[in-house]
């Protein structure tokens, strides 16, 4: 997903050097990484990757759950939009098909909501 988001992002007009990239231990520690960077006011917008895959419990509802509901948070919060790329599947194959997409529509959806904003930001 990352690769695709990258290559994406340069053929949109994102330089290279206007992107950063940070991993987290887990899908729920995302949010606050994003909620930083938001709140910086260094970034148009942000992307957030990551796989939740069902497991045998009720812990995949759980963290499928709060980590959207923590990225609609932060971009609510901060008015920085939020491309969610977090993956919330049955099974590991499900996933990597959803991947082979997912990295170029969320670069897609970063930068067209940049722009709409502000462009919004910019109305009489």
């Amino acid at each position: 997903m990352l690769a695709r988001c990258l290559a994406r992002l340069e053929q949109l007009g994102v330089a290279a050097t206007a992107t950063t990239v940070l991993t987290v231990p887990g899908s729920l520690e995302i949010a606050l990484c994003l909620q930083k960077m938001a709140q910086s006011g260094k970034f148009d917008a942000l992307i957030a990757f990551g796989a939740v895959i069902r497991g045998e419990t009720y812990h995949f509802e759980v963290v499928a759950n709060e980590s959207a509901a923590g990225l609609s948070s932060v971009q609510l919060e901060t008015g920085v939009p939020i491309a969610n790329g977090i993956l919330t599947t049955d099974t590991e194959q499900q996933a990597l098909q959803r991947a082979e997409s997912k990295g170029g529509d969320c670069a897609e959806v970063a930068v067209e909501m940049a722009n709409l904003l502000r462009a919004l930001d910019n109305r009489p």
